[in-house]
């Protein structure tokens, strides 16, 4: 045998001992894809990737070959991704309304590879995944312009799921009618209120009559089956194509910054980083009905040094005239600050409830 030969064997044998550390690392990917879809998380995390590279590139200490193993940690990590793209076909991920809605472009977006279900409005889509019928469910929560999704949050305080991932959609709206239709024939708009709120000035510098419908996409499929050139709907672009319409005007949100927040929500919580940066947790809570109990919770809050980036109160439905509160703190709930804030808060609570820990995408 000679010198060829005997190094051929060499790496013969250490390809032996990588395809089986290759067999190890994919079993250890498909249990982080359980953790993932059970959590409400993305196959997609550019942070976590970012640390793998800085944490093993001192592994190969020569200079020349740090590049080429650079290289080989990114193709390791598509490969990895690829392969949990695979096993997420059996993923199913719910949102509110039908195919074009912006909550099945956001679900989309987070979820490439899974399967979406649609439901026809937000409670449907909420129970389904706490029966078990989905294992993600994907709602706004949140509008740049219009505020807050009150049916979500009733829901996430009435029920057991949990906020994982948050999700920033910028929304382009759109007049959207049959084709060949002028924006002169428009007489009625319909969409979804939300929508109708950001477009009013449009609405009512034309003149138009509205109606409400569940949601943006059932309205433009409405349009499309009525057929009717004086009928539009407001909607993404993606809506349009979706139902064979056209854009009529495009752009007619009062705000050129709108923006809806999408939260996945799953029956487990994510456990939070060890890091705090860019982690943000919510809490849900009543207060007793006395002089300065909201003020308690406040103090507690800033006596453990979070930052409030969000505090709004909604009226419950039983008993009447009392409110909950939902309020979104940047940190980490699991540090010992957290747990002690947790702890304190209980004290002063009459109801409260950690209902997410997650980072923005």
């Amino acid at each position: 045998m000679n010198e060829l030969e005997k190094l051929r064997q060499e790496i013969q044998q250490a390809d032996k001992e990588m395809a089986s550390l290759f067999r190890r690392r994919m079993e250890i990917v498909s249990k982080v894809l359980e953790y993932k879809v059970a959590n409400g998380l993305p196959v997609l995390d550019a942070e976590q990737e970012a640390r793998v590279i800085a944490n093993n590139i001192d592994n190969v200490p020569e200079k020349v070959l740090q590049e080429y193993y650079v290289l080989f940690l990114k193709e390791v990590m598509n490969i990895s991704k690829s392969y949990q793209h695979h096993l997420t076909d059996g993923m199913k991920v719910a949102y509110s309304g039908v195919p074009g809605a912006f909550g099945q472009i956001a679900a989309s977006r987070i979820f490439p590879e899974a399967n979406l279900v649609p439901y026809p409005d937000f409670e449907g889509a909420y129970k389904a995944c706490e029966k078990g019928e989905v294992d993600i469910t994907v709602l706004p929560i949140e509008n740049s312009f219009s505020g807050e999704v009150g049916k979500v949050s009733d829901l996430i305080f009435e029920g057991s799921l949990y906020i994982n991932m948050m999700l920033e959609l910028n929304v382009t709206q759109n007049l959207i009618g049959i084709k060949g239709a002028r924006t002169e024939e428009i007489k009625t708009v319909i969409s979804h209120p939300q929508a109708l709120s950001q477009c009013s000035s449009f609405i009512h510098r034309h003149g138009l009559s509205e109606i409400e419908y569940e949601n943006t996409a059932m309205a433009a499929k409405f349009v499309a089956e009525k057929g009717d050139r004086t009928m539009a709907a407001i909607g993404s672009v993606e809506t349009a194509n979706l139902y064979g319409l056209e854009i009529i005007e495009a752009n007619i949100s009062h705000s050129r910054t709108n923006t809806t927040r999408f939260a996945t929500l799953s029956r487990v919580m994510n456990a939070p980083s060890k890091s705090s940066t860019g982690e943000y947790f919510i809490l849900m809570f009543t207060v007793k009905n006395e002089a300065g109990a909201l003020a308690k919770v406040l103090n507690i809050i800033g006596a453990h040094g979070f930052n409030m980036n969000n505090l709004r109160s909604r009226p419950m439905k039983e008993p009447l005239w009392n409110h909950y509160f939902y309020a979104e703190l940047e940190g980490n709930a699991s540090s010992e600050d957290g747990k002690d804030l947790m702890r304190q808060l209980h004290t002063v609570c009459d109801k409260f409830k950690l209902v997410g820990a997650y980072k923005r995408i």
